[in-house]
């Protein structure tokens, strides 16, 4: 198979979508790779790292486009993108699609099959290819929220682990999965007081016995919810529902329930976001003030850290990668159930239902897909 690397356009994205050690297996697997001129600089990787894996460099998206039978991305597809993209087309990338109406209708008009890194599944229920970006989102999410508490960023002015003789901050985590998880241990790490909460009382058993002597955890309520905003001096967002719109589990009355200047840090921005007065921004312009609270709502968190965030996912989706160029995308999600989850859209038609619900269109089911 014929697979292609474009260079990511979204503004500060720097990750790539294949590393060069990804280009030399399927190379090794006897596949063609195709990778833009360029794509792997913000990562670390330069041209010739791609040459000595056997890969062929071209100019422009547009020769990738034009002759990739799978094109292997990061982040959803610009609209220039998938302007590009045709009927028969394989693209495997995150995607995203539950509040993006515009994405979800050119998909469907291109008649191409896409594979959405945030659905494909495992045996365990988890999401594989979601959870490394979730462990750099997560991670990131203090650190990012702690510039945003300093005053000159419109902050309270707050130093989240305090000092002897003044209180560390207090940080509330709307979810404990694994972008919860991951922002709870080094908010913690950093000094601050920390709270998660949760619905699952086994995921609350399981911070319990593993972090008690980290972080706290409440069960999440809409009561413990206010109680604790009450409370914070920065509140993160890390609710996931697979394929699903976000829930807002903070609303634009509660932010009066808030400190000023204290600080939302919505990492479920991809789904839309879990705090009503959410919006996207950019790590250009990270930042912005509603009735007196600071957002932080980037969608692409972890292109912030690119050469880690590159390496991170290229281990995760490698395997995925080979299965369906070495099988095709039908034999491989045919073999894998798993991977068959992470189908979206195929010629012209939604196979995902959380997106159909969210966004209000009809969707069959990937088994269907699969025999059409």
């Amino acid at each position: 198979m014929k697979l292609g690397c474009p260079t990511e356009i979204k503004p500060q994205e720097y990750r790539v979508g294949l590393t060069p050690n990804a280009a030399r297996e399927a190379v090794a697997h006897g596949h063609e790779v195709l990778i833009q001129s360029g794509a792997g600089i913000g990562a670390g990787f330069e041209d010739a790292d791609y040459i000595a894996a056997g890969a062929r460099i071209v100019d422009t998206a547009a020769e990738i486009f034009a002759e990739a039978e799978m094109v292997v991305k990061v982040k959803e597809p610009q609209p220039a993108e998938r302007a590009m993209l045709r009927p028969g087309q394989l693209l495997f990338t995150y995607l995203h699609l539950a509040p993006d109406p515009e994405q979800t209708q050119d998909l469907l008009r291109s008649g191409a099959t896409c594979i959405a890194y945030e659905t494909v599944s495992d045996r365990m229920g988890g999401l594989p290819l979601l959870a490394p970006m979730s462990e750099v989102a997560g991670r990131l999410a203090p650190q990012m929220g702690a510039w945003a508490l300093q005053k000159a960023n419109g902050g309270r002015g707050v130093l989240l682990g305090g000092v002897p003789g003044v209180g560390p901050a207090k940080v509330v985590v709307l979810g404990g999965g694994n972008v919860g998880t991951h922002a709870a241990r080094i908010a913690a790490g950093m000094g601050a007081e920390v709270t998660v909460l949760d619905r699952s009382l086994p995921r609350l058993r399981y911070l319990d016995d593993v972090f008690a002597s980290q972080f706290r955890n409440r069960y999440s309520t809409e009561g413990a919810v206010a109680e604790l905003l009450a409370e914070a001096d920065m509140v993160i967002g890390a609710v996931l529902i697979p394929g699903a719109a976000a829930p807002k589990l903070v609303t634009r009355e509660m932010l009066a329930d808030l400190k000023p200047g204290s600080v939302l840090v919505d990492v479920a921005i991809d789904q839309g976001g879990c705090f009503e007065t959410s919006k996207p921004t950019t790590h250009d312009d990270p930042v912005y003030e509603v009735d007196g609270i600071q957002h932080y709502c980037v969608a692409n968190m972890p292109g912030a850290v690119p050469r880690s965030s590159t390496i991170a996912l290229g281990n995760a989706t490698l395997p995925f990668v080979l299965a369906l160029a070495d099988k095709g995308w039908k034999a491989a999600c045919a073999a894998d159930p798993h991977l068959a989850e992470g189908l979206n859209v195929h010629d012209g038609r939604l196979t995902n239902a959380a997106v159909g619900a969210a966004l209000g269109l009809e969707a069959i089911s990937p088994a269907e897909a699969l025999a059409l």
